[in-house]
C-alpha cells in the first residue's frame, strides 16, 4: 500500500512534466491543426490558453525542482540553478519565434526590456512593498546587490541602447563584426560574474548574518516525518531532481514553436502593438520565478529575492544577447536590439532607480511604490505610445 501511496504522490508530484508531455505530442502528432484554425475566434483563444497555461504549468514544475536543488545544494548554486533554468525557456521561446515570423528582427529587443522591466520594476516592487509592510524595513547584502547592477547596467547600456547610435547600419542592429564581439563579450562578462558569484565571493550573495548556514547544504534526509522539506515541497535526492528538471523543461521548449504561432498572428495579421510578444514571453517566463521572489521577501529572505530577481535579470542579457546574435549572424536574420527614445528613457530611469534603491542594505515601502509607478508607465505606453 505504501508503494502505490509512494507512486502515487510522485505522480501528482510530477503532473505538469505529464500534462506537457501528453500536450506536447498531440500538437507534434497533428501538426496541421494550428495553421488551419488560427483566427480571431473562440477556437484560437482556446487552443492558445491550452498552450499557454500548460507551458506556464511546466514553467512552475521547473521552479519546484529548482528550488528543491537549492534546499539541497545551499546558496547561491540553487538560486543560480533557477535563474539558468528559466533562461533556457525563454532562450527556446526567442528562438522559435525569430526563426518561425515576420516580425522576428524586434522580438529578442522587445522580450529583453520586458523582462528587465518585469523583474527590475513590477517584480522588484512589489517585492519591497510587501516585503515592507510585513517587516518595515528589509536587509540585504550591499555588495552582492552591488555585484549585480555593476554587470547589468553596462551590458544592459551596451546591448539595448548603444546599437541606437552605432552609423555602421541603417537600423539599430550591429554589423557582423560587432555582434560576434558583443556575443562574446558579453558571455565573457557573465562567466566572469559566475565565478564571482559561485566561487570567490559566495559570501556577498548570502543573507546577512547567516553565512555560515546558507553557505552549507541541506542534508537530504533531513526532512520531517512525512518526507517534507522545511520549505514548500517535497524534497527527494539530487539526481531525481535534476532530471525531472530537465524533463520538466523540455515540454516548455518543445512548445514554444506552437507558442510562437499563436504569438505572430495578432502582430502580423490583427495590428497588435509588436511589444506585445516580448510581454507575452516575459510574462510566461518570469510568473514562476517572481512568485518565488516575492515569497522570499514575505518571509523576510530578501537576499534571496535579491539573487532570483537581479540575477535573472542579469541572465537575460548575458545568455539571451549572445543567443540571439548568433542566431542572427547563422540564419543571416536581423536582430535590432536598439531601444526607442522612449523605451530608453524607461531603461535608464529604470537602472537610475536601482541602483538608489540598492545603494544602502535595507528597503522599504517607498522604494516600491517607485518602482511600481515606473513599471506601470511601460505597461500604459506599450498599448498607448
Amino acid at each position: 500500500m505504501s508503494k502505490f501511496g509512494s507512486f502515487g504522490r510522485a505522480v501528482r508530484a510530477e503532473a505538469a512534466f505529464l500534462f506537457g508531455a501528453l500536450t506536447a505530442a498531440l500538437f507534434y502528432a497533428y501538426p496541421d491543426v494550428l495553421p488551419g484554425v488560427l483566427g480571431a475566434d473562440p477556437k484560437t483563444v482556446g487552443l492558445f490558453l491550452w498552450v499557454f497555461v500548460t507551458m506556464l504549468w511546466c514553467a512552475f514544475g521547473v521552479v519546484r525542482h529548482a528550488e528543491c536543488l537549492a534546499d539541497l545544494l545551499g546558496e547561491p548554486y540553487g538560486t543560480l540553478i533557477l535563474t539558468l533554468s528559466v533562461i533556457s525557456i525563454e532562450v527556446s521561446l526567442i528562438a522559435s519565434i525569430m526563426l518561425l515570423g515576420e516580425n522576428a528582427p524586434t522580438l529578442a529587443r522587445d522580450t529583453m526590456f520586458a523582462v528587465l522591466m518585469i523583474i527590475l520594476n513590477g517584480a522588484v516592487g512589489i517585492a519591497l512593498v510587501l516585503g515592507g509592510i510585513r517587516h518595515r524595513e528589509q536587509h540585504y547584502n550591499l555588495q552582492g546587490a552591488k555585484a549585480f547592477l555593476a554587470v547589468i547596467i553596462p551590458l544592459a547600456g551596451l546591448t539595448l541602447v548603444l546599437p541606437t547610435f552605432t552609423r555602421s547600419t541603417q537600423i539599430p542592429a550591429f554589423t557582423p563584426v560587432q555582434a560576434a564581439f558583443f556575443a562574446g563579450s558579453t558571455i565573457a562578462l557573465y562567466a566572469v560574474f559566475l565565478l564571482i558569484q559561485t566561487i570567490r565571493h559566495t559570501r556577498h550573495f548570502l543573507q546577512p548574518g547567516a553565512r555560515a548556514r546558507a553557505l552549507a547544504p541541506r542534508d537530504p534526509l533531513a526532512h520531517d516525518e512525512a518526507g517534507h522539506a522545511s520549505g514548500h515541497y517535497e524534497l527527494r535526492s539530487v539526481p531525481y531532481h535534476a532530471v525531472f528538471l530537465f524533463l520538466t523543461i523540455l515540454p516548455v521548449v518543445l512548445l514554444s514553436k506552437k507558442l510562437a504561432q499563436f504569438v505572430d498572428y495578432p502582430i502580423e495579421t490583427l495590428g497588435a502593438p509588436v511589444a506585445l510578444g516580448g510581454l507575452i514571453i516575459a510574462v510566461l517566463v518570469l510568473s514562476p520565478e517572481g512568485l518565488g521572489a516575492l515569497r522570499a521577501a514575505m518571509t523576510n529572505e530578501l537576499q534571496r529575492a535579491v539573487n532570483i530577481l537581479l540575477g535573472s535579470a542579469l541572465a537575460t542579457i548575458g545568455l539571451t544577447v549572445p543567443a540571439v546574435l548568433t542566431i542572427g549572424l547563422v540564419t543571416g536574420k536581423s536582430v535590432e536590439l536598439g531601444l526607442g527614445p522612449v523605451e530608453m528613457v524607461l531603461l535608464i530611469l529604470t537602472l537610475a532607480v536601482c541602483s538608489l534603491t540598492f545603494s544602502g542594505g535595507r528597503t522599504n515601502v517607498l522604494q516600491g511604490a517607485v518602482h511600481i509607478a515606473l513599471f506601470l508607465s511601460y505597461v500604459v505606453l506599450i498599448f498607448n505610445p
